[in-house]
């Protein structure tokens, strides 16, 4: 694993690598909590180890921890969005929403994205690197520490293509559902992707009982391909059938993400395709309503519109919702924070 740092370490891991340096076990069970429970970003804060030791571990294991550059707070629900400076100085944006079950932080999972999503602001200006589990794990613990409060879901939706980024990815994964951590139930956490039919086959056989939501966006693979880019390499069928196998493997329900764009993917007809497609399916449909960028002239789909298309797949027996808008006036879509703060660096 790339830049590999002490917060990216397993704890079997940490114990191998105390070890080269003539420290006993217990030694890593200490810095382990330190890291991921007590959540300290600073070997000086590691109280009960030896100051010779927290300045040879300052040298040897520089601890990635992200610094707030922002945050905007929504007056109308309380939802949160931070951007997160990295320690290569650049950003990132995450977003904590406040619900009555618990509070759920959306996380970012790379620097830019390469899927080109059409009407994701994530996409404009492409990917620039994959995060590091640290740097996963690190923005839910910064948000648990700035906020005082716990975190209990994990949404893996924020900038970025999970599944593009798949080691790391596992290895956060495993990290954060970790009874020696933070110990987030693994049942309290969603992994969104465009749909990479290899890796969703990969996932399924990790034995993680994670909930995963395919951004699905259209009814079929035409249309997709407009919005979506990645349906040019990966056909719809192909992408169905591999999420179907991820069902098999784990038994957790699916999740499908429909984003509403005016005059695209929004009419009727669209929506009996969509029944159709996943008719039968042990699933849930998630309706977005679009979020309007000022790079792109796509339009949000018109409430009215919106119930029409719910109501003919609740028809077809499909479990669906609305989503719930979330920091809607603090522009909490994806991505549009991070360009927002680029562009002004620019002028």
């Amino acid at each position: 694993m790339e830049n590999l740092d002490i917060r990216s370490l397993y704890i079997n891991e940490l114990e191998q690598e105390l070890k080269k340096i003539g420290q006993p076990a217990f030694r890593a069970k200490q810095i382990y909590e330190w890291l991921h429970v007590k959540l300290v970003k600073d070997y000086d804060d590691m109280t009960n180890l030896p100051k010779q030791l927290r300045d040879e571990l300052k040298e040897k294991f520089p601890i990635v921890s992200l610094e707030k550059v922002d945050a905007l707070h929504s007056e109308t629900d309380g939802t949160i969005k931070y951007l997160f400076r990295l320690m290569d100085d650049r950003v990132i944006e995450s977003v904590l929403m406040k619900y009555r079950h618990g509070n759920s932080v959306c996380i970012s999972s790379q620097v830019g994205c390469r899927m080109g999503c059409t009407f994701c602001a994530s996409t404009i200006g492409g990917k620039e690197r994959d995060l590091l589990p640290s740097e996963m794990l690190d923005q839910i613990y910064r948000i648990q520490t700035l906020s005082e409060e716990r975190v209990s879901n994990v949404v893996v939706m924020g900038t970025g293509e999970p599944l593009d980024n798949y080691d790391n990815l596992i290895r956060f994964l495993r990290m954060l559902t970790d009874s020696k951590g933070l110990n987030i139930s693994a049942r309290n956490i969603t992994v969104s992707t465009c749909g990479i039919p290899d890796r969703i086959r990969d996932f399924a056989k990790e034995g993680l009982p994670i909930t995963l939501a395919l951004s699905l966006h259209a009814p079929n693979n035409e249309i997709r391909k407009k919005l979506m880019p990645v349906a040019r390499q990966y056909d719809l069928n192909e992408v169905m059938e591999a999420f179907r196998y991820y069902y098999e493997k784990t038994g957790r329900r699916l999740t499908f993400e429909y984003s509403l764009v005016e005059g695209v993917n929004d009419e009727e007809e669209h929506a009996k395709e969509l029944s159709a497609l996943i008719k039968g399916l042990n699933c849930h449909v998630n309706l977005i309503p679009v979020n309007p960028i000022k790079e792109r002239n796509y339009r949000k789909t018109e409430n009215k519109k919106v119930q029409i298309f719910k109501n003919i797949l609740e028809k077809n027996r499909i479990n669906v919702t609305i989503r719930r808008e979330m920091g809607a006036d603090i522009d909490a879509a994806c991505g549009q924070l991070r360009k927002s703060y680029i562009d002004k660096l620019r002028v």
